[in-house]
């Protein structure tokens, strides 16, 4: 079964690769047209997949899978438009692809020019978040690449469903359905069999929880790149507008609980705690928030008291960790000790204060008075993510479409040759 299973894993690399070959040839309105139409597509097929995506609903409420999963595995008419919308703002970005980086002419004559190119073959593993689905599909067609999706079982139906939708739309404006496949999900070993893939398949991203994550970058011997999970902090100053505090850390932590850049912890300085502890506890328990506070906190509000696996939780639930600071350099020894490195924010009316904060937290993304709801690709302009990044190399946060470009030189000569050594 296990051979039977790789080499279903690796023919589909090679069709990818195939696939790629041809897409890469493919111009920028070819690829929009593609794109305009799986959206189209999306749209006209609402019913089916929300029929779909109701058995996958089903068996995960008889599995007694918790809310916040049931919620990343929902699609409804509204994120079914988002994600249509997502691919019609990816079809009207730039394309990235013979982009040049960099160049000129060498003094020998050579012309020289660094270009952006696909990756080729890119591998997705994730879980139940069928929206990924069509993001992965939608940014690696406008780069040039082709995606091989290996979603969670319990999106199973959702995602055999998208793909289907997607691969039509493809083969109705004669561009190959390979560009788009979907591995099988109910065996591990094809995660297995996608990662070591090497020489078939040029990247492989996961996204998800911090088990799926840690489990690909050790195994893997394809490229990975790490999508972290997200700690993120909310630090309140001591000179922060206090009206303003209240409303970025009840949106960051209860827009929606089950994304990676909810809030998960507050740090409020000790200057502004007598005023913005009780307030904001007030104003988070009024949203159903649970608190874990320290010592501090905890004296001068009703809350839980905090332990220290707090400190390093992503709760993805209506719980927040929250601490009393002494200054904002305890705040930022705080984050370099339990934050993920995706997103925090600072809260201040202090311009030194911000721009400390900015250059000595660690993170992809780093917020002056805004939520760190706004990490995501659509809302920084990329149409949609393919994940967000917490590593340094290569990318770092948002991984939109230059993202899934690596480059190459091109040298032009007219009978260039270089003399011996």
């Amino acid at each position: 079964m296990t051979d039977d299973l790789r080499d279903q894993v690796h023919a589909a690399a090679r069709r990818a690769r195939v696939a790629a070959d041809e897409l890469v040839l493919a111009t920028r309105e070819r690829k929009d047209t593609a794109l305009l139409e799986m959206a189209a597509a999306l749209r006209k097929r609402a019913p089916e997949i929300i029929e779909a995506n109701q058995k996958d609903l089903d068996a995960g409420k008889a599995a007694g899978l918790p809310d916040n999963i049931l919620d990343r595995l929902t699609l409804n008419d509204s994120r079914i438009e988002g994600v249509a919308v997502g691919l019609e703002t990816v079809a009207g970005l730039g394309d990235p692809v013979g982009q040049v980086i960099t160049g000129g002419i060498l003094p020998n004559g050579l012309e020289l020019k660094q270009v952006r190119v696909p990756m080729g073959v890119v591998g997705m593993v994730y879980e139940g978040r069928p929206n990924v689905t069509v993001d992965a599909a939608g940014l690696a067609l406008k780069s040039g690449n082709a995606a091989l999706l290996r979603g969670s079982s319990t999106a199973e139906n959702s995602n055999t469903k998208l793909v289907e939708v997607l691969r039509d739309s493809l083969e109705s404006v004669n561009l190959p359905a390979d560009c788009v496949q979907l591995l099988p999900c109910h065996d591990r070993a094809s995660v297995t069999h996608l990662i070591t893939a090497r020489g078939l398949v040029d990247l492989v991203i996961p996204r998800g929880g911090s088990g799926l994550i840690n489990a690909v970058v050790e195994q893997a011997t394809v490229p990975t790149i790490e999508t972290g999970v997200g700690n993120c902090h909310v630090y309140v100053d001591a000179n922060a507008d206090l009206d303003m505090a209240e409303a970025i850390v009840l949106n960051a932590k209860t827009r929606r609980t089950s994304v990676c850049n909810a809030a998960e912890s507050l740090l409020v300085h000790k200057d502004v705690a007598h005023e913005f502890v009780p307030r904001i506890t007030k104003a988070l328990q009024q949203e159903s928030v649970t608190i874990h506070g320290d010592e501090e906190f905890a004296r001068q509000a009703d809350v839980l008291q905090a332990n220290d696996d707090d400190w390093g939780t992503e709760y993805l639930s209506l719980d927040i960790a929250a601490k009393v600071v002494d200054s904002l350099d305890d705040a930022v020894k705080h984050i370099a000790t339990y934050g993920s490195g995706h997103s925090e924010a600072i809260v201040t009316k202090d311009v030194t204060a911000a721009r400390r904060f900015t250059a000595r937290v660690d993170a992809a993304a780093v917020f002056v008075n805004a939520s760190t709801a706004f990490t995501d690709g659509a809302e920084f302009g990329m149409g949609a993510e393919i994940g967000i990044s917490t590593q340094k190399l290569h990318a770092r946060g948002p991984m939109g479409l230059t993202e899934l470009t690596s480059s190459k030189w091109v040298v032009w000569g007219e009978g260039h040759t270089r003399p011996k050594a």
